[in-house]
């Protein structure tokens, strides 16, 4: 380790002494008072890698010293983080790809045990309990048998990567949700590690295989979201590339208001900064406002970055940190190391702490946010509570255009009116489908809530908020009001400290007198994982085609994510989920009307059942204590019975099974050499889908359910596997076969090819032909394939918002898709598609497709790449008639370490072919 600028430094605490790279040493010879925290430790990061130039030298050190606010991103430094954490859906194929990696580099004359995480990485499994059974005491453990009878193949081999590499552990299912176990157990906010005989404190730094690992930014940990391919290379060691990002200031002032929730403040946060704009940003929140807003209610804004599309959304250390790693039973040894390391390197945040410098700023007085929902379709779209219907109303046109006409259904005020009515009014009609469920007859009609969900790391990691709900249960279960019987509810808790806390306060019992029992720990309706509404409910749903809601207090409610069914989605706090359950439908004004009638026949309205602030920051004094946390965490990667009972085998290679339709040794290292390619030129590529603005990684990526017509679903009843067993795209994302099948099969996603249809099909041209083929996706790209034409994708702006899904990028690769030229890409999936050997394009400042005159009919080619070194290409697009379209595009290969990725084929390759050379050397 180089130390060109003479940083090295002891600290003391506690009799321990620790080496570290001082900043304040730094700041004797560059101005470093004026740069965000968050810059702090970017740059603490390079004085610690600093390797003589190779990936780090003092040019780096220097570029991020001397930041400027103002400047375009434009100098590239390579950032390591002190630790991995993955959740189960994106950390198998993690595994599944160290596993092959074992594999290849021993082909390439490397060795097997080359191939461990070289730092701490923790993986949770959190997303693999559905919601299949609801709403009865025995819920919780009839979910987790299920979930586990469905996933033991996956959790066997998980077993057996937690005894086989180094520097890896899992903690099992029935715990949390990962963000909030990172956030109450795994996170250090100060590292401590032995580095050549020394031992080292510096700040804790992570990559997570979730968008939402920015969570842990609400405790002062810089982290954010990454594809799988770039955790494994962290994993692996290998620095990630990155440019010096701007910085945005969001200054907050006051208190919330009476009435209000963390949950508003962050719609509001997400809606303000979604307008600024900061994808590609780091967001750092400061002001005198930080002294009324509790760790939970921090945790609760950072865990939305992704919705406001920054990359991460950091506080800074403060003494309410502090009283979190208290209050969640971490070490008096660890919280003084956390305390003595932020003061001594300027990172300690206070009344005095000196004014940073922003690339912008935002400001927003706490005390004027109100009451608030995001929906349908986007986070970013916030709806105030009392304008909820009258959203719903507007968003009903566009989502029943096109409903065919019902003229015989059952319609409000319409045959009391008389069959003369204008047209018009008949075709306005509201159609209700009579149900009967539990024994009782009632309707449905649009705008019904369907799923009432307490669900996702966003709030369910938040006293205020969980107590809130319980509290207003425990009002309303007094007075007689109860969840309407067509409502799925379900109750996720962030981690089992919640319900001990829910327990404690004696809510739990009056959330399950609404219907609210605990269906498991982990992410479900967030992440699609909602489980089959009610035989009569899916009904009538399909008898006349209606339009009908959830009310989830999640962080994403992107089309087809929530349920398949369910086509309106709303985002809200866990005391607001209580409420619509009793209201039964979003066609309502909560502000205003009654949510029922209580037990003595009287209205019953939100306000009169809503718990006061106060009331719950004495609920939350009374009840949240550090030993529920010491008692939860004690043995958190011991597991229960039903985890230790799961056999795993032994050895450094895994056995691959053939017959497994879960666990596959994927395909991307067939065939590799040390031999290093070229980026080529593109030449007669087929555009397997044309796509408009905003679509998402769950538009591209397997998610969900298998449909049994689909190309997966067919794939697995020829292996032999029911229908019934075939469990979701998530659990199989260890196996390529399936998940190729379901990559762009989502839906709701639009290929323009065909107006506005919904589903995952293409026009398939077959070689010499002008006359396309309507075919799915999945089957027109094997076609294309065995006739070896490269495929191309054209999209509008936001291509890739969402999770960061590898599968993404791993299945736009195996269907042959050489490159995506879109208006704009999120950064993550950017990045992906790069690490997979997929080459994104980006259109010219005004150019798309349609100003193009680009109808995915055309074959293209794409020239003037010249191995990697053109920062933009020709495209030539060729119609049918012989007319060709030529125009430039934007190569985003944006580093030098990019380029390389690429010319390998990918970045696990590149990472392969680094230590299988180090061993032959």
């Amino acid at each position: 380790m180089s130390d060109t600028f003479s940083t090295r430094s002891q600290l003391e605490v506690g009799g321990q002494q620790y080496t570290y790279c001082s900043l304040p040493k730094l700041g004797k010879k560059f101005d470093i008072s004026h740069l965000p925290y968050s810059m702090k430790i970017l740059l603490e990061n390079l004085l610690r890698h600093e390797d003589g130039g190779q990936t780090v030298g003092p040019d780096h050190i220097e570029a991020v010293a001397r930041w400027n606010p103002k400047a375009e991103p434009d100098t590239e430094i390579a950032f390591m983080p002190a630790r991995v954490v993955l959740q189960d859906f994106t950390g198998v194929p993690c595994v599944v790809d160290l596993a092959a990696m074992r594999d290849a580099v021993t082909k390439l004359g490397g060795n097997a045990a080359q191939i461990n995480p070289l730092i701490p990485s923790e993986l949770v499994i959190d997303h693999s309990v559905q919601v299949d059974v609801f709403g009865r005491p025995d819920a919780l453990d009839l979910n987790g048998k299920i979930e586990f009878e469905r996933n033991r193949e996956r959790y066997s081999f998980l077993r057996w990567g937690q005894k086989a590499f180094e520097n890896f552990k899992v903690v099992p299912p029935n715990t949390g949700i990962v963000h909030q176990v990172n956030l109450e157990n795994l996170a250090r906010v100060v590292m401590e590690r032995q580095i050549d005989g020394s031992n080292w404190a510096f700040p804790d730094t992570v990559f997570g295989t979730d968008s939402h690992t920015t969570m842990i930014n609400g405790i002062g940990v810089l982290g954010w979201g990454v594809g799988g391919i770039e955790a494994e290379a962290a994993m692996l060691g290998q620095p990630s590339s990155m440019l010096i990002p701007q910085v945005v200031g969001f200054k907050l002032t006051g208190k919330l208001p009476e009435g209000t929730t963390a949950t508003d403040l962050v719609l509001t946060v997400t809606q303000m900064l979604r307008k600024l704009g900061v994808v590609g940003k780091f967001v750092e929140f400061y002001g005198e406002g930080l002294q009324h807003l509790p760790l939970a209610d921090r945790a609760t804004i950072a865990n939305m970055a992704p919705e406001y599309g920054a990359t991460c959304g950091i506080f800074p250390i403060d003494a309410e940190s502090l009283t979190y790693l208290r209050l969640s039973g971490r070490s008096e040894a660890q919280i003084n190391l956390v305390e003595a390391y932020a003061k001594a390197q300027g990172l300690w945040h206070d009344a005095n702490s000196p004014h940073a410098q922003y690339s912008a700023t935002l400001e927003l007085d706490m005390g004027d946010v109100k009451p608030s929902m995001a929906g349908p379709k986007r986070p970013q779209d916030r709806v105030l509570l009392e304008d909820v219907h009258s959203n719903f109303a507007e968003a009903l046109t566009s989502l029943t255009a096109n409903r065919k006409s019902k003229v015989g259904c059952a319609v409000q005020e319409f045959d009391e009116e008389g069959g003369d009515q204008p047209q018009a009014k008949r075709l306005a009609a509201k159609p209700i489908s009579k149900i009967r469920i539990n024994d009782e007859d009632t309707e449905l009609s649009d705008g019904s809530v369907v799923i009432a969900a307490i669900t996702s790391c966003t709030n369910t990691s938040n006293p205020a908020v969980m107590l809130g709900a319980g509290l207003l249960a425990r009002n309303a279960a007094r007075i007689g009001l109860k969840a309407k019987p067509w409502v799925k509810t379900s109750l996720g808790p962030g981690s089992r400290v919640v319900t001990d806390y829910l327990e404690k306060a004696g809510v739990l019992t009056d959330l399950e007198k609404l219907g609210f029992f605990v269906v498991g720990y982990g992410c479900t309706t967030c992440i699609g994982n909602s489980g089959p509404l009610p035989e009569a409910v899916s009904a009538g749903i399909a008898e006349n085609e209606l339009v009908v809601a959830s009310v989830l207090s999640g962080n994403r409610n992107f089309e087809g994510r929530v349920h398949p069914e369910v086509k309106a989605n709303y985002l809200a706090s866990p005391p607001l989920v209580v409420a619509y359950a009793i209201a039964g439908t979003v066609n309502i004004d909560l502000t205003t009307q009654p949510l029922g009638k209580g037990s003595d026949g009287k209205d019953v309205y939100l306000r009169d059942i809503w718990p006061s602030n106060k009331e719950i920051g004495d609920t939350i004094a009374a009840t949240v204590g550090p030993e529920m946390f010491k008692q939860n965490y004690a043995d958190v990667f011991k597991g229960d019975t039903r985890w230790a009972q799961i056999e795993s085998p032994e050895g450094q290679a895994y056995a691959w099974s053939g017959d497994s339709t879960y666990i596959k040794n994927p395909p991307y290292f067939d065939g590799m050499t040390m031999q290093v390619g070229s980026i080529s030129d593109i030449h007669g590529a087929r555009v397997m889908g044309l796509f408009g603005d905003s679509i998402t990684t769950d538009h591209i990526s397997p998610a969900g359910n298998i449909k049994k017509d689909s190309p997966a679903g067919r794939f697995l009843q020829s292996r032999g596997v029911q229908p019934a067993d075939f469990n979701s795209y998530g659990s199989r994302r260890g196996n390529d076969d399936v998940m190729v099948r379901g990559t762009f099969a989502n839906i709701r996603i639009k290929n323009l090819m065909f107006g506005g249809e919904e589903g995952g099909n293409t026009l398939y041209y077959p070689p010499g032909s002008n006359t396309g083929e309507k075919l799915a996706i999945y089957d027109a790209a094997m076609k294309y394939k065995a006739d070896g034409v490269p495929l191309v994708v054209l999209a509008g702006k936001e291509y890739g918002t969402g999770s960061s899904r590898d599968w993404a990028a791993k299945g736009t690769n195996l269907l042959g898709v050489k490159a995506v030229m879109a208006e704009s890409f999120e950064r993550i999936h950017r990045s992906n598609l790069v690490g997979m050997g997929v080459l994104p394009l980006q259109f010219h400042e005004g150019e798309n497709a349609q100003t193009l005159g680009l109808d995915g009919s055309e074959v293209f080619d794409v020239t003037g790449l010249d191995d990697g070194k053109a920062k933009s290409a020709t495209v030539t697009a060729t119609k049918a008639d012989g007319s060709k379209k030529s125009f430039t595009a934007k190569v985003l290969l944006l580093t030098p370490k990019e380029v390389e990725y690429f010319r390998n084929g990918g970045l696990l390759q590149y990472v392969l072919r680094q230590l299988a050379g180090k061993k032959a050397a």
